[in-house]
């Protein structure tokens, strides 16, 4: 059967724009903080709060309860960090006759996936001072000690008003100016460590601790950038990479008032034995950005200082692992797989030294950044380590916080949601594996701090996509027990499962553990489903039939025995005729299938997968291929040309990054730049030995 070809069946359990920044440019020098990027007058003025949805209250802070009934427990400890960390900030003065003004002493509240339509739910008031709409910002944060706000002088342009500028074909902003980041909707539900210190410790019972990005102390060059990101999530327009101010945001060197950068706190199990606590120990959460079409996107910088989880670490990311992140989690969303994504990647000077397969062998890389992006960070072990510690208030919590915010179709307030929600992440990681392996993509550490509770594909290490096939196939280095090679990733899925159960067993009563338990036991069946409903259509097959996954295992085996590349084997049957393959005529630039066809028993499979293609229902050989070419990728990101793209970088030629950018966003279509590059080639010789480490 398919589960015996791929592994056992899981057990049943630069440029300048001329901008200056209004706040200070230099990082606090008690602290190593990045500076803040002020706010100025937009250029065209935004509509009134009223055509946003939104309303303005006029609070004493700090207030005790939330809009939505829930304390506020961390707000005295955010007013008094903003307080001793803020800059007062300084906008243009506009003409007089083209002023609005927003009064002293404003506070805007805002409020508004993986299941559902986006929701608006109600986010409690907190003192990070804005009135978000769109990109546009109507409040001046300044001390917040003082209590108060400034009047802020907003420009008005009544043709942009009476277009409406919350509305989806708003423009693009041209600048940072007045695009903001705010943390309100996790702190202000989510308990702090309530030490402000950056220094490594056990943390307890909170989520978050606050803790600031350390900017590099050498140049910083942008190497990469999304496009797509940039305007359809982040409303900001590709001219915006070109000024200091979004090199400073994007390396860590400046973060945007009013936001609040953290570092989650959590641990999990790795490779299989218990952790403890891990958490964010290179990342900081800079804030989460509500964009146009009312999608809520939380910004993450990786390799970006230290934090109180850092362990033994640096804080940093060096440039080939960052490299092959930003590259990679664009190439997944364009395969069609959940993942985060990349906003940008940086490039520094600063000295950062790895021994990337850990033999000793200590070498000078160069340091950099990804600015990555994602619905939400959260993961099994954010749970886990709530349980470990007995923190089963918080726990509630944070579960509750993560039902409301992106499981819409689960109610909050019904006693099963736990079950509900464990329901659902059961069926969409079987989901999320399965699309792993029809595009042969090995994650490398698929441990349970690693795993998503959104079901997307997060935190890019040591993956490698699958050349040769081969069930075996490790990409990391590190796994001398080859725990994650390909063909183990299911049952790895349903064992982090399991620890997610473990995690949410204390909320749950008998009936609700045993039907949990029996939820479990179905994720092989929603594995094996979604499997083998790819790889029939990676094939053309239409409809059921008996033996159609003995035709899916026959061919892997036979790809197994001569090594044939996985990726062009399967697009090569997508481009060859039905009668050159009945015939065994195989033109010579389907290199893959004349590999394949080697094999002494290729032609009884042919002839077995050319008779089942004729029971297709209403299918022509020309609709077969055209069906097939829309699944099967011509280009993925194999480590060989990463690691081209890795080398140039380090001379500081991006050129290939930026190639392979353009590549990958389209990897179903035949691209002359990516041929000329022999991107749908063998992997040439001098790849054959590339390895991969956790080390990055």
């Amino acid at each position: 059967m398919v589960r015996e070809a791929l592994g056992p069946r899981p057990a049943s359990p630069s440029r300048s724009s001329g901008a200056r920044f209004s706040g200070s440019p230099r990082p606090d020098s008690r602290r190593g903080r990045p500076g803040v990027l002020g706010r100025r007058r937009p250029a065209l003025g935004p509509p009134s709060l009223a055509s946003c949805g939104t309303s303005t209250v006029f609070p004493s802070l700090p207030r005790s309860r939330s809009g939505d009934g829930r304390s506020l427990q961390n707000v005295p400890l955010v007013a008094q960090l903003l307080a001793r960390n803020s800059t007062v900030l300084r906008t243009r003065q506009p003409r007089k006759s083209r002023s609005a003004y927003f009064g002293r002493n404003m506070i805007q509240s805002t409020g508004f996936w993986f299941c559902g339509l986006p929701r608006r739910p109600q986010f409690p008031l907190l003192l990070l001072l804005r009135v978000t709409c769109h990109a546009v910002v109507g409040c001046l944060l300044q001390s917040a000690a003082e209590g108060s706000v400034d009047l802020l002088p907003l420009s008005s342009n009544k043709s942009n008003h009476v277009q409406g500028y919350c509305e989806t074909e708003a423009k693009l902003a041209l600048s940072l100016d007045f695009w903001t980041l705010s943390s309100e909707n996790l702190i202000a539900v989510l308990p702090v460590d309530p030490v402000q210190e950056n220094y490594v410790r056990k943390v307890k019972n909170c989520i978050f601790s606050i803790a600031f990005p350390t900017p590099f102390k050498s140049r910083v060059l942008l190497a990469a950038v999304s496009k797509e990101v940039l305007e359809d999530i982040l409303d900001l327009d590709l001219s915006v990479s070109e000024t200091d101010d979004f090199i400073q945001l994007v390396s860590g060197g400046k973060i945007v008032s009013g936001s609040v950068p953290l570092a989650h706190r959590y641990g999990g199990h790795q490779f299989g034995m218990w952790a403890d606590q891990l958490g964010d120990g290179r990342a900081h959460l800079i804030g989460t950005y509500m964009n146009r079409q009312g999608e809520k996107w939380e910004l993450q910088l990786k390799g970006s200082g230290k934090t109180p989880y850092s362990r033994n670490g640096d804080g940093r990311a060096v440039l080939r692992s960052s490299v092959r992140e930003f590259l990679c989690s664009e190439a997944m969303h364009y395969l069609g797989i959940p993942t985060s994504r990349a906003v940008s990647l940086v490039v520094s000077d600063d000295e950062v030294w790895r021994d990337q397969f850990y033999n000793g062998n200590i070498m000078k890389e160069r340091g950099a950044v990804v600015l990555r992006a994602a619905k939400s960070w959260f993961r099994i072990g954010s749970l886990e380590i709530l349980t470990h510690y007995g923190e089963l208030d918080l726990l509630r919590t944070l579960l509750d916080f993560i039902i409301q915010e992106h499981f819409p179709s689960i109610d909050v307030k019904e006693p099963n949601r736990y079950v509900d929600f464990f329901s659902t992440v059961v069926f969409e990681t079987a989901q999320l594996i399965a699309l792993w392996m029809s595009v042969g993509f090995a994650h490398g550490v698929c441990n349970t701090d690693n795993f998503s509770l959104l079901s997307i594909t997060i935190d890019y290490g040591p993956f490698g996509f699958m050349e040769a096939y081969n069930p075996d196939f490790v990409p990391n280095v590190s796994d001398d027990e080859r725990r994650y090679k390909i063909g183990n990733q299911a049952s790895i899925g349903m064992f982090n499962l399991d620890k997610l159960l473990q995690a949410l067993n204390p909320l749950l009563d008998l009936g609700q553990k045993q039907l949990a338990a029996q939820i479990l036991h179905q994720y092989p069946a929603h594995y094996y489903a979604r499997f083998r409903k790819l790889f029939k259509a990676k094939l053309g097959l239409l409809g059921e039939k008996e033996g159609d996954d003995d035709l899916i295992e026959f061919l892997l085996h036979l790809m197994e025995k001569t090594e044939a590349d996985f990726t062009m084997t399967f697009l090569q049957l997508s481009e060859i005729t039905e009668s050159q393959l009945q015939e065994l005529n195989i033109p010579q630039q389907f290199w893959a299938l004349k590999t394949i066809s080697k094999h002494e028993l290729f032609p009884t499979w042919v002839s077995k997968y050319i008779l089942r293609l004729k029971s297709n229902m209403n299918d022509s050989d020309s609709e077969r291929r055209k069906r097939m070419i829309t699944v099967n990728p011509r280009y993925v990101l194999k480590n060989w040309m990463a690691e081209s793209a890795v080398q140039k970088a380090e001379r500081n030629d991006f050129s290939e990054v930026r190639l392979l950018q353009q590549v990958l966003r389209s990897p179903f279509q035949k691209y002359s730049a990516a041929e000329r590059a022999g991107y749908a080639l063998p992997t040439p010789s001098w790849a054959k030995d590339l390895r991969v480490s956790c080390s990055s």
